[in-house]
């Protein structure tokens, strides 16, 4: 006779399984009318973004490579500015419509975007697509979206990236318009500021827009030009915008770059 032999296991990571039901033939045991019952319950279903945000391993990487960029005098990439990328990256995808999966995945990029720091900054991204695939094998996540959050990571950096998907676009918009004086690190006296400092605490308003009818993506900056010329802040900036613009034609829409009032891009 055919029963159903359910076999449990539960996911100790992540607080959501799906019960796996197997078939199998009974064959009366000499002496016992018994037969096998036990139930598989395993990960399943969508990993989501507040189980990222809430893993250890992922923001004790984020934390050390916080740590290792302050003392090689970068600005700030904590948790608010990875928290900040996932929240734009998914702001970007909801404005042009796409679904809640997309969206989801684009935040998880986002988030864990930067963990590739804790290696070594050269290399961050790549670094960062071979930790995230590492981790999140641990996990329940299907192999489809994995490879896409790892593709993304690894395709976010202006050195030797670009936008691929619209994962990756979403991404890599999100992470070259976080431009605010708050990135820089409070304990830095304006004495030791460099071109990268000074063009972030130059910014005294930013604001990124989305406009679904025109289909553009605007970055709007108010820039304090006593702290930070135009010239430096393109010096720094422009191949970062030029790789927006390149993304945002990912995702059918034109990038726009306006400072002080004036369109520069």
């Amino acid at each position: 006779m055919d029963v159903i032999r359910y076999v449990a296991n539960k996911n100790r990571n992540y607080k959501r399984f799906h019960v796996d039901f197997t078939y199998f033939s009974y064959k009366k045991d000499s002496g016992s009318d018994r037969f096998p019952f036990t139930m598989n319950v395993k990960g399943g279903g969508f990993l989501t973004f507040e189980e990222i945000k809430n893993n250890e391993e992922i923001n004790e990487f984020i934390n050390k490579g916080n740590y290792n960029l302050g003392l090689l005098g970068y600005t700030d990439h904590s948790q608010i500015h990875c928290s900040i990328v996932a929240d734009t990256a998914a702001m970007i995808l909801k404005k042009f419509g796409y679904s809640e999966h997309d969206i989801e995945l684009a935040k998880i990029a986002g988030y864990m975007h930067d963990i590739g720091n804790a290696i070594n900054r050269t290399h961050h991204a790549e670094y960062g697509g071979l930790l995230a695939d590492g981790i999140l094998k641990k996990t329940d996540m299907n192999i489809k979206d994995r490879i896409t959050i790892v593709s993304a990571i690894s395709n976010h950096d202006e050195s030797t990236g670009g936008a691929v998907d619209l994962v990756s676009a979403a991404l890599i918009i999100a992470d070259k318009t976080d431009v605010r004086r708050d990135r820089v690190r409070s304990e830095k006296g304006k004495a030791a500021f460099d071109i990268h400092d000074r063009v972030n605490y130059a910014v005294t308003q930013h604001k990124l827009k989305v406009n679904v009818d025109k289909k553009t993506i605007s970055l709007n900056l108010q820039i304090d030009e006593s702290i930070c010329t135009m010239y430096e802040y393109f010096d720094i900036f422009l191949g970062r915008m030029m790789m927006c613009r390149g993304a945002a034609d990912m995702l059918g829409a034109t990038f726009k770059l306006m400072a002080n009032g004036s369109k520069v891009l």
